[in-house]
């Protein structure tokens, strides 16, 4: 009996966590890497990958535009999407991004919730607190602040923003969030760089692969609240 059990749960959670594919539905540059804790890093001859996993990040080419299989040897298996223990006074449908440890969390029913592996702002750049999602766009136009621009000259000619693509920074989806009434100019959004995941990387932004990202902005409504927390530990 206990088996059975056992078994219906992992099903329930994985139904869970690939069943937004059903539903209707700031920029960043390379910066310091933080290492992931002692035994989550990959090791060489470590078993091969769950054919679960391999779907949940296969390519995408029903998309505007066609997203590659994500390369799961260059991903630490802890940033996999996936359903975790999560006791919280937050409210269920909240997001979590623990920037410390490299996770973003949708918080779910029954002390759970749904874990994605996220890059982070580098020091200097970090923002925290209590916010919303305001709203959220399918292949983004990216404009790169004023103050990036300055400190990098080189995107002058995107200024006025830069087409929707895979080489876009925004990735496959944007979450904006807005302090009130107030754009904070930070964004969840998406990527290729799978290296980047688990690192403090961005200018700010709070980076998901381009897969989980699309299965996020499938599962938040508009208006969402976010809290981002701070703390030791940032990169």
């Amino acid at each position: 009996m206990t088996h059975s059990v056992a078994n219906t749960t992992t099903l329930t959670r994985r139904a869970l966590i690939t069943g937004a594919a059903g539903l209707a539905l700031a920029g960043c540059t390379t910066g310091t890497a933080r290492r992931p804790a002692p035994g989550t890093a990959p090791v060489a001859g470590r078993p091969a990958i769950d054919p679960y996993y391999r779907a949940m990040y296969a390519a995408m080419p029903q998309e505007k535009f066609p997203i590659p299989a994500v390369d799961l040897r260059k991903l630490d298996p802890v940033y996999f999407r996936q359903v975790v223990d999560y006791p919280t006074q937050e409210r269920p449908g909240t997001l979590v991004v623990d920037t410390p440890n490299r996770f973003l969390y949708l918080v779910m029913e029954n002390g759970q919730a749904l874990r994605y592996g996220v890059g982070i702002g580098r020091a200097g750049f970090s923002w925290g607190g209590r916010a919303r999602i305001a709203y959220k766009r399918a292949w983004p136009t990216w404009t790169p602040p004023a103050e990036m621009i300055e400190r990098q000259p080189e995107l002058e000619k995107y200024r006025n923003g830069m087409e929707p693509g895979l080489q876009n920074p925004l990735g496959a989806r944007a979450l904006y969030i807005f302090e009130g009434g107030r754009d904070t100019i930070y964004r969840v959004h998406g990527t290729m760089e799978v290296w980047s995941i688990g690192k403090a990387v961005s200018s700010g932004c709070v980076r998901l692969l381009n897969q989980d990202i699309i299965d996020l902005a499938a599962r938040v409504p508009n208006n969402a609240p976010i809290i981002v927390q701070q703390g030791a530990g940032v990169a």
